[in-house]
């Protein structure tokens, strides 16, 4: 019996969005993924409604990654899905949860609890917000109309996240973080609207009007230089494989190989960038606590003024820029570890969780009839060769993606470097289900012959 079959009668009442009963074509999939991707720029520019003005935004380093729009009723964006996500990880992860995720009741009682607690999560972060100063309503009539807002925004991104997932390409979580990303770049570099310093907004027309006074300050252009740096070193990190030699058929005698012959690859971002976005909704949530404890009167989790920690772990956790190696290295250093140590961490659970360590891959590959030439074909000899480089992958992975968002952030990249680096795997990935539904809409045999 499943650990969540005592949730069985409120997972009845949770709404759920019904799977295709057919088989989608390519363009059926993309008309549902623009869609989704129109609704969600909609609903970025709708205000929140009783808001004061002046309200400062405690996230705006890391409200990329969020997939918010800080003052409209999208402002909680994914925080409340990929905090439910770290909870139940680390409940699976540490056997607090004892759940089968090859087995397809456990799996959906997982997806059903992962949703149940994303509404939970979604009532509390909104609650928060509003009750701790952090969204202060006009009068206090407002309070409860403000905290329903974001509820409701908040909900609709739960599930245009699952009308992606099982009706268009990829999933919300990663077209919400990519579409707001790229709406951040663009802007930042061509926005010809006046900034706070009177010059204009975007680095290219404030570079060329200040070279028009005959001032060359190329330091303007130093966050779109750091943002075409870290696309092209996440692009080539994602474009690297460790490649396993495979046959598919029999080995015969003296290592002949009856059958096809091939390579199996493991990328080298291994666990692609779900750790970056654990580790980024785990820090949102440190502030969140943050300012909490310090409403009630019990700051444990430090001071914050003015949208900002200033002192106690909230301040240690939150965002270093790259002046302060200088100023304050003891805090870069801290965040850095904290930060690298959270993507291993989550890079390990998420592998161990989606199904991707070697006890499963080596079982899907065996009864798929894949073996390793110059072997015996059994399951234990394909997990003996995947676990000499899976778990390496799993945690170098980890470190690479997470010492790449600490650096790309210390930049101050356009659109974040933590969001530029989402955003080129999660594009990447996009691209490569696209392609794949593609070849397979123009050519029914090869889905046939691959049991799609």
């Amino acid at each position: 019996m499943s650990a969540l079959e005592v949730l069985e009668p409120i997972f009845r009442f949770i709404p759920e969005v019904k799977s295709p009963v057919h088989r989608e074509d390519f363009n059926e999939k993309l008309k549902w993924t623009a869609l989704v991707l129109l609704l969600y720029f909609i609903l970025t520019q709708i205000p929140l409604y009783g808001l004061a003005p002046g309200a400062i935004d405690q996230f705006a380093q890391l409200r990329a990654v969020m997939a918010g729009s800080f003052g409209s009723i999208l402002t909680l964006g994914i925080g409340p899905i990929v905090t439910a996500s770290i909870v139940l990880q680390l409940l699976v992860g540490s056997n607090l949860l004892e759940l089968d995720l090859s087995s397809h009741k456990d799996k959906s009682h997982f997806q059903a609890t992962q949703k149940v607690l994303s509404i939970v999560f979604t009532v509390f972060e909104a609650s928060v917000l509003v009750l701790t100063g952090n969204l202060v309503p006009i009068d206090g009539s407002y309070t409860l109309l403000l905290i329903a807002q974001l509820v409701v925004g908040a909900l609709v991104i739960i599930y245009l996240d699952e009308v992606v997932s099982k009706w268009g390409f990829g999933s919300g979580i990663g077209l919400f973080i990519a579409a707001g990303v790229c709406q951040a770049v663009i802007v930042g570099t061509f926005s010809i609207l006046t900034g706070t310093d009177g010059l204009l907004a975007g680095i290219i027309p404030k570079f060329i009007q200040l070279a028009t006074t005959g001032v060359y300050d190329f330091s303007v252009l130093i966050p779109l230089l750091a943002t075409i740096i870290v696309f092209l070193v996440v692009l080539y990190g994602e474009s690297m494989r460790v490649e396993i030699p495979i046959s598919h058929g029999s080995v015969r005698g003296h290592g002949r190989i009856r059958g096809s012959v091939g390579k199996y690859p493991l990328k080298f971002v291994y666990s692609s960038n779900m750790p970056v976005i654990l580790t980024s909704a785990l820090l949102v949530n440190v502030t969140l606590f943050a300012n909490l404890f310090q409403k009630i009167g019990v700051p444990i989790f430090g001071h914050i003024e003015n949208g900002k920690a200033v002192d106690g772990i909230a301040w240690l956790l939150s965002t270093p820029k790259l002046e302060m190696f200088i100023t304050e290295p003891i805090h870069v250093l801290i965040y850095a570890i904290f930060f690298i140590a959270c993507c291993m961490l989550f890079s390990y659970l998420w592998v161990e969780i989606s199904g991707l360590n070697a006890k499963k891959i080596s079982e899907q590959l065996h009864s798929s009839g894949i073996q390793i030439p110059g072997f015996r074909s059994s399951k234990r000899q394909l997990y003996k060769i995947l676990k000499k480089y899976i778990p390496a992958l799993t945690i170098i992975s980890g470190i690479y993606v997470g010492l790449i968002a600490f650096l790309a952030d210390l930049t101050g990249a356009l659109g974040g470097g933590t969001g530029v680096l989402l955003t080129v795997g999660i594009i990447h990935k996009l691209y490569e289900e696209m392609a794949e539904e593609q070849l397979m809409s123009s050519n029914p045999l090869l889905r046939k012959f691959l049991g799609d």
